[in-house]
C-alpha cells in the first residue's frame, strides 16, 4: 500500500474540501463508529512527562487477543485523542493486533487542568518522557508511533530523540507533518480565511479555558485573545517561553532541511501534493536518511485523504499498514 493507491472520486479532489471534511461531524461520527465497532476496552492513563508534568492518554485493547505491539498516536494542533483520525487509526491498529495509546498533548482534550504551563510546540521532552512511560508499562510490546500534522512533526522528533532517551521505538509513521513552521504560518495567513479562522478560534478557546483554571495567567486578557495568529504566537513566545524571537521558536521545532539527518528510527511519511496548509514545495530540499521514506499522494489536502461519503480515510489505513509491516516484517 503506497500513496499512489489513493485515487479519490473526482468530487473529492479539491484540497480545501478535503481539508474541511477532515474535521467534519461526518468524520467524527465515523471515527466513533469504527472504534466502538472493534469492541475494544478503553481506560485512562496519566503518563509521566517528567518534571512533574502529567499527560492524559487513552489505552485501548481487544479482550482475549494477544497483542503484537503497542501503537502510540499523536494528534494535530488543537485536535485531541478523540479526533476522528485518532479514533480511525486506533480502530485499524486494533484490527491489526495492536494495543493503542492515544495521547493528549498538554492543554488538548479536557486536560488544561493537569499542568500550569501553556502548551507550545517545542515541548518535545514531555512527549518523549511519556513515550518512555508507555514503554515501561508495557515492556513486552514492541513500540511504534504515528502522528498527524503537528503530531506528525512531533512523532518525527520523538523518533529523533528516542535512542538517546532510551525509548525503544521501532518505527514511526507521519502524515502531513509540519516541516517548516515559519512557512506554514505564512501559508495560513495567505490562504483562504477559513484556515486562520479555524485555528485561531480553537486556540483562543483553549487559552480562555486555561486562564479560567490558572488566574495567574492574567496577561492572557481579551485584548491578547483578539490578536491575529502571528501576533498571538509572538505573545506566547515572549511571555511563556525562553526563546529570543518568533523565528527562534519556529526553528526550535522545525524539521526542515537537514534537521532529521541523525534520525535512527525508521520512518514512513505521507504527504499530499495539494496540501493547502503545508506547502509541498517545502519538501523539495528535505534531506532524509535512507531508512526514512516520503510517499507523495497527488490529492488529499491537509490530513484529509477521504475516500467516500462515509468519511473513511486512506491515511488511517496507510498508517496501520506501515506500522504493522514494521512489526511483522
Amino acid at each position: 500500500m503506497n500513496a499512489a493507491d489513493y485515487q479519490p472520486p473526482r468530487w473529492l479532489r479539491n484540497p480545501h474540501l478535503q481539508s474541511m471534511l477532515a474535521s467534519s461531524r461526518v468524520r467524527l461520527r465515523r471515527g466513533q463508529q469504527l472504534l466502538a465497532g472493534t469492541g475494544a476496552v478503553t481506560t485512562e492513563l496519566l503518563l509521566d512527562g517528567g518534571d512533574g508534568v502529567r499527560l492524559q492518554a487513552w489505552h485501548s485493547r481487544l479482550p482475549d487477543v494477544v497483542p503484537v505491539g503497542m501503537a502510540l498516536l499523536l494528534h494535530g494542533w488543537e485536535g485531541s485523542a478523540e479526533s476522528s483520525y485518532m479514533r480511525m487509526t486506533a480502530a485499524h491498529m486494533l484490527q491489526n493486533g495492536f494495543e493503542v495509546v492515544r495521547l493528549n498533548f498538554r492543554d488538548h482534550g479536557n486536560t488544561h487542568h493537569l499542568n500550569p504551563g501553556i502548551f507550545h510546540s517545542c515541548r518535545i521532552e514531555e512527549v518523549v518522557n511519556a513515550a518512555g512511560d508507555i514503554a515501561a508499562r508495557f515492556p513486552m510490546l514492541p513500540l511504534v508511533a504515528a502522528g498527524y500534522s503537528l503530531g506528525g512533526n512531533f512523532v518525527l522528533r520523538l523518533a529523533l530523540h528516542a535512542p538517546a532517551a532510551g525509548v525503544p521505538l521501532r518505527h514511526v509513521a507521519s502524515v502531513c507533518p509540519v516541516l517548516d513552521p515559519a512557512v506554514t504560518m505564512d501559508s495560513i495567513e495567505r490562504g483562504p480565511v477559513m484556515y486562520d479562522w479555524y485555528f485561531r478560534r480553537k486556540w483562543t478557546g483553549s487559552l480562555r479555558r486555561k486562564r479560567t483554571l490558572f488566574p495567574e495567567l492574567a496577561d492572557c486578557d481579551d485584548t491578547v485573545l483578539k490578536l491575529d495568529i502571528r501576533a498571538l504566537t509572538g505573545w506566547l513566545v515572549d511571555r511563556h517561553t525562553d526563546f529570543a524571537s518568533l523565528q527562534d521558536y519556529f526553528d526550535g521545532y522545525s524539521i526542515a532541511g537537514q534537521k532529521l539527518a541523525g534520525l535512527q528510527v525508521p520512518a514512513a511519511i505521507l504527504m499530499a501534493q495539494d496540501d493547502p496548509v503545508i506547502p509541498f514545495a517545502t519538501f523539495d530540499e528535505w534531506q532524509l536518511p535512507t531508512h526514512a521514506h516520503l510517499q507523495i499522494a497527488r490529492w488529499g489536502g491537509h490530513c484529509g485523504f477521504i475516500e467516500n461519503l462515509r468519511g473513511d480515510g486512506f491515511s488511517e489505513r496507510w498508517v496501520a499498514q506501515q506500522l504493522a509491516a514494521a512489526i511483522h516484517g
